[in-house]
């Protein structure tokens, strides 16, 4: 039995918040890069120049690549050979995003209320923890600081297996289409299809952790996930709305098990800071 103190669990998580709000991960910059030669727009190629350069210059002089440093999702992989010592695992990692947000100087979002007084908590805390028990003796910490300009432009349908692969197509075009260039593009789009209602946007938000591009491993879903890529692109909103051919740069699919009548599907789209970072303990 490994034990971890909840002291690594604060620091870590500390680091992670700071980490992943100054420094886009090197596949979503190469995305951004590689997109530069793709676009057809004059304006468009010179909007993703100043995106690449934006992240360049947050890692370069310790700055957060957008003022929206979101509210803190974090991804737990607990090893059940692991053992946390010395207080709550909960309470560590909330405490590591009340650090990291107060020390990094990261905009603070989260409200307690969400109807009525709507108070902010001053240190971005709770955050929203989600946790998988995996064997061994590892824990796998992942932050994914989440802005709401484009968390606000997600969706759940809740199709029929009748719908198909092409009602699904369909959905996720006709989501980002609705979006428009409210969440910043070029954008990543996660899909969650199966699980019931609750689950599918869980997986879809997890399927914004693969490296961008990286295609499913299944042959039919990554077929459909080039499609669906296709279609957004030939919607022609183009970087930050102004038209053009890169409107997303990826479209990545997680699917679960669902009920014989059931066919959940969840969209969840990611601007183009694809915030997250991740550790093992």
């Amino acid at each position: 039995m490994k034990e971890i103190h909840v002291d690594r669990i604060v620091e870590t998580v500390r680091d992670l918040c700071i980490r992943s709000c100054y420094d886009l991960p090197e596949d979503v910059l190469a995305a951004l890069e590689d997109a530069i030669a793709i676009e057809e727009s004059n304006v468009g190629k010179e909007l993703l120049a100043q995106l690449v350069e934006n992240a360049r210059m947050a890692a370069r002089e310790r700055m957060p690549i957008c003022q929206d440093t979101g509210v803190t999702i974090v991804f737990v992989e607990m090893g059940q050979d692991v053992r946390i010592v010395g207080g709550s695992f909960a309470d560590a990692v909330n405490e590591g995003i009340r650090k990291g947000y107060v020390e990094g100087y990261l905009r603070k979002s989260v409200v307690d209320d969400p109807i009525f007084a709507r108070k902010n908590s001053g240190d971005n805390t709770p955050g929203f923890i989600y946790t998988d028990i995996v064997p061994g003796d590892r824990l796998k910490i992942t932050v994914m600081p989440k802005g709401t300009g484009s968390e606000n432009m997600g969706g759940i349908r809740m199709l029929v297996p009748a719908d198909g692969a092409d009602g699904i197509r369909k959905f996720v075009v006709e989501t980002v289409d609705k979006a428009q260039s409210n969440p910043c593009p070029p954008i990543i789009v996660g899909v969650g299809v199966g699980g019931m209602m609750e689950h599918a946007p869980l997986i879809a938000k997890k399927a914004l952790l693969r490296k961008v591009g990286a295609p499913h491993p299944n042959p039919e879903i990554a077929a459909l996930e080039r499609r669906i890529l296709e279609d957004i692109n030939d919607l022609g909103i183009g970087p930050q709305g102004l038209g053009g051919r890169v409107t997303a740069l990826a479209v990545h699919i997680e699917t679960a098990p669902t009920h014989i009548g059931a066919m959940p599907v969840a969209v969840t789209i990611q601007c183009h800071a694809a915030r997250h970072a991740e550790a093992v303990l």
